[in-house]
């Protein structure tokens, strides 16, 4: 492993006799690879993650969008392989080699051997290719090429598998074959669990991470990763000749984690807008960046929210609770994720599923679901949905920026925008996101 002060390579007897640290500039190595269980991690992939996520230290992120991004790196990768025809190919046809000659050397003839040898070889590929389309920390897309794999060998094997055992006259052979492409055909077209066929599960724990952020910070830097938000509830004393200024747009989170850090990453000042969060966040500005907001009859709203029963209440909340714009006096354009996006991304967004969401989908209101399809309300009734801390903070910043940008000419046939609810609506929700 190698050190991330100063490059040298340290072999794990190097890193044993100087008792964790680096040969050369004694520099404290914060993981040790050889002593994990489970997800095993080294420094030069979390400095290399940090750096990535960060963008080499330009911009602040959050714990949980390090947490997706060293999941995302953590998933097994070398067993896939094995999974699709070419490694079906190469594992019987290696195994094969190796035993007719093994075999050969040994015995007279091939007998029965190998034909039980080769049928136990397929029955470990077949539970394993079995296991991964079942298994949630897959997409579900990834998961339906599994049971693929399985139907087109269960062909393979009995064409081929049969008409060998036909020319040779081998009954073991016809019977392996046989059972081997029924197991295959069985498995292959058995129905993926509509619930766990839209989520998956995170190969890293929760609190295997915590405990990597802790050590690292004991022992590194790491400068650009975001605290919980916490604020005061006193309010900042704002200058009149600045509070007398108004925004032409506000950027509102449903959590507080993204509007901090929208504001840690300057997105306020580069794009002329206020930022907080439905909760009130940052507490000590918000009354006065209401004012402010107030002054500006052409105020355009931006909602910014997760892909979860909650977040798309979004909307609803900003039009209704009388500490937002219950008057419709505010353009408010819907830029967070929906169900529909989701859907229509694939395996290019990160789906998760709890109770609690399935809960809090089915009490949604009738004027929130009116503007969901029936397919979107079974999606969240299932429990699902998307954080926008599955998005790296370069992209999430782009994906706003484009947001905003797309909505300079509402009603427009060149605008990205969907008016809901009538000509006489002020609420518009962009089609695509990222």
């Amino acid at each position: 492993m190698k050190c991330i002060n100063c490059q040298t390579d340290n072999k794990l007897k190097d890193r044993t006799a100087n008792r964790g640290r680096c040969l050369r500039c004694s520099h404290k190595f914060a993981f040790e690879p050889t002593a994990m269980t489970g997800v095993k991690i080294t420094d030069p992939m979390f400095a290399k993650a940090i750096a990535d996520i960060s963008v080499n230290d330009t911009l602040f992120f959050t714990p949980k969008q390090l947490f997706y991004l060293l999941d995302r790196r953590s998933k097994p990768k070398i067993y896939d392989e094995f999974y699709t025809i070419p490694g079906y190919l190469i594992v019987n046809i290696a195994s094969g080699i190796f035993l007719a000659i093994w075999i050969g050397i040994i015995f007279s003839e091939i007998n029965i051997f190998f034909i039980l040898v080769m049928f136990a070889i397929n029955s470990l590929l077949i539970k394993g290719t079995v296991t991964a389309s079942h298994s949630n920390k897959y997409p579900y897309q990834q998961r339906q090429k599994f049971a693929k794999t399985l139907q087109v060998w269960a062909g393979i094997v009995l064409v081929c598998g049969i008409g060998v055992s036909l020319l040779s006259n081998s009954f073991p052979l016809f019977l392996a074959s046989s059972a081997i492409g029924m197991l295959s055909i069985y498995y292959g077209n058995q129905k993926i669990d509509k619930r766990t066929a839209n989520s998956q599960k995170f190969t890293i724990d929760s609190n295997q991470f915590q405990g990597w952020m802790n050590t690292w910070t004991e022992i590194n830097s790491l400068a650009k990763v975001l605290p919980s938000p916490r604020d005061t509830n006193a309010n900042v004393t704002v200058s009149p000749d600045v509070s007398a200024y108004s925004f032409d747009r506000l950027v509102v989170c449903d959590r507080p984690e993204i509007a901090q850090f929208l504001i840690a990453n300057n997105f306020h000042f580069e794009n002329n807008c206020a930022v907080l969060s439905i909760t009130g966040y940052p507490q000590s500005i918000f009354d006065i960046t209401m004012q402010m907001l107030g002054r500006n009859p052409d105020l355009k709203v931006y909602a910014l929210h997760d892909c979860s029963p909650k977040g798309i209440g979004l909307v609803d909340r900003l039009r209704t609770s009388p500490n937002w714009f219950p008057d419709n006096s505010a353009i408010i354009i819907d830029i967070g994720l929906l169900p529909r996006q989701i859907m229509a991304a694939g395996d290019n967004m990160f789906v998760l599923s709890s109770e609690q969401n399935a809960r809090d989908a089915r009490q949604l209101s009738a004027q929130i679901r009116q503007d969901l399809s029936a397919e979107e309300l079974e999606w969240l009734e299932l429990g699902n949905y998307v954080e926008l801390e599955s998005f790296s903070p370069q992209k999430l910043i782009q994906i706003l920026n484009r947001g905003i940008a797309g909505s300079r000419d509402l009603g427009s046939d060149d605008s990205s925008l969907i008016l809901l609810g009538g000509t006489d609506s002020s609420i518009y929700v962009v089609d695509s996101f990222g």
